[in-house]
């Protein structure tokens, strides 16, 4: 008895040893559900990220680590997931994909007064007007609208259609493109939104080939840009330029699930391989090795640059308490190979990172960077002159 009495006091403080030994983070994320598409690039940046932080000493001399939570890409469950983060009592919780899921749990986060850095969400209404523990490091989804809309003024688009789906996501990036048509002087000549579930979208396709707009912006997750764009050949619809407001057009496997349906579309996407931020080239390789050999999308290295951000943030604070850290995120002012991540207040936004968008096009079967000018851009192709 005395021996197994040892024994289970040796487990007992080895365990406690271990968990002196690390700094323990909290991530929510879509392993499973709707999102997982995305949920899994996120967690192939979330080890790349852990790798890399821990390598170089880790966080206050301490291994990091990240409790990593499933919200099934379910509003409900991601309230659970935050409240078992809240009272695991991380310091801080890296929020994920979709802005339906996250606004939900940034705001139960912000009341419970956990700092919460969004690394991939883009609605505009999650830091505009913001809160004081809600940080973002990519950029939200009027710059995704933003980036198509000039490259349509650039080539002198006097007329556009969109098609977007009504999660917030969708209907920020839609409405922000609205508003910078305007601004433009581009005629929105047909604006359909559609619910979840719609998978026809022969109709308005066919009232949008009868109007000849220049450009047409989708805005739509996985399955659905595949389905626009199959559909968009077989009725006919030719628009000088087809072009998505990322989500599922900027996935590797929008190219591979479309085929031919793909070829010439433009998309605003967040980061590309091609970016010179220094380290960009052996993150694409690190996180395609993560994936074993698939091509990451932007939201692995938003992951990637989050978790790197998480680990400045705690760093300077010298502490894992939580007032502590959501002061020092304001300060945190770190290059990456994602890109600079700095906090800032500008236009209606708070604590958002300013970050320049760009642009890709699917050119013989592969994405290809075509805006800005500082990615060395590949000249556009257009469906029609």
């Amino acid at each position: 008895m005395k021996k197994t009495a040892l024994f289970t006091l040796a487990l007992a403080l080895a365990a406690t040893a271990s968990a002196q030994d690390t700094i323990k983070v909290g991530a929510i994320t879509s392993v499973t559900g709707r999102f997982a598409e995305f949920g899994k690039m996120q967690l192939a940046g979330f080890k790349v990220g852990v790798a890399e932080v821990n390598k170089k000493g880790g966080v206050l001399g301490k291994k990091l680590e990240l409790i990593i939570e499933d919200n099934a890409s379910d509003v409900n469950k991601g309230l659970a997931a935050a409240e078992r983060l809240v009272n695991a009592g991380v310091p801080l919780v890296l929020n994920e994909y979709s802005s339906s899921l996250v606004k939900a749990q940034a705001q139960y986060l912000a009341r419970q007064k956990v700092p919460n850095l969004v690394i991939t969400s883009s609605g505009d209404d999650i830091t505009k007007p913001g809160n004081d523990y809600i940080f973002r490091l990519n950029q939200p989804a009027s710059a995704y609208a933003r980036v198509i809309l000039d490259i349509f003024k650039a080539n002198k688009f006097q007329s556009m259609a969109i098609i977007a789906g009504t999660g917030a996501f969708e209907k920020s990036v839609a409405d922000a493109a609205n508003s910078i048509a305007k601004e433009y002087g581009i005629t929105v000549m047909e604006d359909q939104r559609y619910d979840k579930g719609l998978t026809d979208f022969r109709p308005v396709l066919n009232r949008i080939k009868a109007k000849n707009p220049d450009g047409i912006l989708m805005v739509s997750y996985a399955e659905d840009s595949v389905a626009l764009m199959r559909q968009a050949r077989e009725v006919g619809v030719k628009p000088r330029l087809f072009a998505g407001g990322a989500a599922g057009f900027a996935l590797p496997s929008f190219v591979k699930d479309s085929g031919a349906a793909a070829e010439n579309v433009v998309t605003a996407t967040a980061w590309i391989p091609q970016l010179r931020y220094a380290g960009t080239q052996k993150l694409n390789v690190d996180l395609k090795k993560a994936l074993g050999g698939e091509d990451p999308s932007y939201h692995a290295a938003q992951a990637y640059a989050g978790v790197l951000t998480a680990a400045a943030a705690i760093n300077k604070a010298g502490s894992v308490d939580r007032e502590k850290v959501k002061a020092a995120l304001g300060t945190v002012n770190i290059q990456t190979a994602f890109g600079p991540i700095q906090f800032k207040d500008y236009d209606g936004f708070q604590n958002q990172n300013p970050l320049e968008m760009v642009a890709q096009q699917v050119q013989k079967g592969a994405f290809v960077p075509v805006y800005p000018k500082s990615v060395i851009p590949r000249a556009l192709t257009f469906e029609r002159k």
